[in-house]
Parts: C-alpha cells; sequence; structure tokens
C-alpha cells in the first residue's frame, strides 16, 4: 500500500446520496478503519431499544398529505424501537416494506417511492434510496424520482459516476433518528459488511411535493460523510440480512 492518504471516494464530485453504490461505502470503510484509531472490525453488542415511540401526532392537510395516499402525519416525533417491518432485495441490498410507512408506489422502472409523513416514513424512504442505489440500472433513476428540486439534484443528475465492484457487500444495521419535524428528517443508517466492518451514514430527506426526498448540497453532494463504528450501541438494531 502507498505511505499517501488515499482518496476519499465520497468526497468526488457526483458521489451522491441515492448512487452511493455498495462499493463506494465499502471502499470508504476500508478508508475509515485504516486512519480512524481502533479500526472498524468490532462490533460489540446493540443495545436493547426502548419499546416506548414519542411522537406528536397532528391532522393531515392537503399540503402535509402523502402523494399517494398514504395515512398518517405526525408534525414531531422519533423512533426509539425497530418498525414492523417486511424485507425484500433490491438491488443487493435488504429493503423495506410497510403497508403504512412505505413505500407506496413502485414504478414501471423499479423506482420505489410515496412515504407516510412520519419518522418511519422518512426512514423508510432513507433505506430505501440506499437499497436502489446498490442497483446501477435503478440509481440514476432513483436519484430522478426521490431527490429534493433544486441546485443538488441538478448537479447530481449531470455528474457522472465511476463504479466498481470490491467484492465487499453491504447492509442496513440499524439506525437512529437525528432529528425530525414535519418539514425535514435527519436519519442516521448504520451497516454491516461481510468484511466485519460497521459503518454509518446519516441522511436528511426533506417532505416535498408529498414525499420524502433526499436533501443535497448546491454541488451534488450528501450534506454528512460517513463514519466508522465500534459497535451497535445507540443504534436500534434493524436488518432484513444478518
Amino acid at each position: 500500500m502507498s505511505d499517501a492518504e488515499p482518496r476519499n471516494p465520497f468526497t468526488r464530485r457526483g458521489f451522491i446520496f441515492g448512487a452511493i453504490t455498495v462499493g463506494a461505502l465499502a471502499a470508504a470503510a476500508i478508508l475509515l478503519a485504516f486512519t480512524s484509531t481502533g479500526g472498524g472490525g468490532s462490533q460489540g453488542n446493540a443495545v436493547a431499544a426502548p419499546t416506548s415511540v414519542v411522537t406528536v401526532t397532528a391532522t393531515a392537510d392537503p399540503a402535509t398529505a402523502s402523494v399517494c395516499g398514504l395515512a398518517g402525519f405526525e408534525a414531531a416525533g422519533t423512533l426509539t424501537a425497530a418498525p414492523e417491518t417486511k424485507w425484500s432485495i433490491v438491488g443487493i441490498m435488504a429493503a423495506p416494506n410497510s403497508k403504512a410507512a412505505g413505500p407506496g408506489v413502485t414504478d414501471a422502472d423499479g423506482v420505489r417511492s410515496c412515504y407516510a409523513h412520519t419518522p418511519t416514513g422518512a426512514l423508510f424512504a432513507v433505506a430505501n434510496s440506499w437499497a436502489m442505489g446498490s442497483d446501477a440500472r435503478l440509481a440514476p433513476l432513483a436519484v430522478a424520482a426521490n431527490t429534493a428540486p433544486g441546485p443538488g439534484r441538478d448537479a447530481a443528475m449531470a455528474a457522472q459516476n465511476t463504479r466498481s465492484n470490491s467484492g465487499v457487500s453491504v447492509q442496513i444495521a440499524g439506525f437512529k433518528v437525528l432529528s425530525y419535524s414535519e418539514a425535514e428528517a435527519t436519519i442516521d443508517t448504520a451497516f454491516t459488511l461481510n468484511n466485519g466492518t460497521l459503518m454509518s451514514f446519516a441522511s436528511t430527506m426533506k417532505w416535498v411535493e408529498g414525499d420524502w426526498k433526499a436533501e443535497l448540497t448546491d454541488d451534488g453532494q450528501p450534506p454528512f460523510r460517513p463514519v466508522v463504528l465500534q459497535s451497535l450501541g445507540g443504534y436500534n438494531a434493524w436488518s432484513g440480512l444478518s
């Protein structure tokens, strides 16, 4: 290995939230494992999540309703336990499904959209975006459909992304809700790699056009960067594949 510090693939222009691939996530994990104290190979034990879910619920109106008619609206709240979930494989990742939370629509191309205006809906939107990003065919379509309108989406769609097969697979392992309001949610997703590394990547979603859509910076980048974890402590364990 060269003594020169490797480039973080997440800092390259065009590495966008909806199209981040499993190979890129693996590359970032390897990089951060070398540059973080203590490495990233120890998973430890997940902290048991409380069973309560504290939310403030209001009645939805046309301005806050789901574009596909999913019931439920929460103006504020959080999730302190894993929601009831059915899982299916999208690309090469397990993606969550729920009649209540979404996705409420899967189009002819396989792009998933329409999530409940709740913390659970925001979580499911993030997780499904990650899964669609693991499919080279779906990723650019998902970016167009599931990114908030504005300069960030324009830059993301104009960018050219390179991909490589690292041989490292990634699955969702857990989550925590960093913040939630009726306008915006930030969800931190934990991932497990088949080389034993744990990582997290926070994502911000905006409620736009009756759905949760990814928020990007004006240059088409995600607002956060990946972090190597030593364990799932502090996260709600949540996975479709072990």
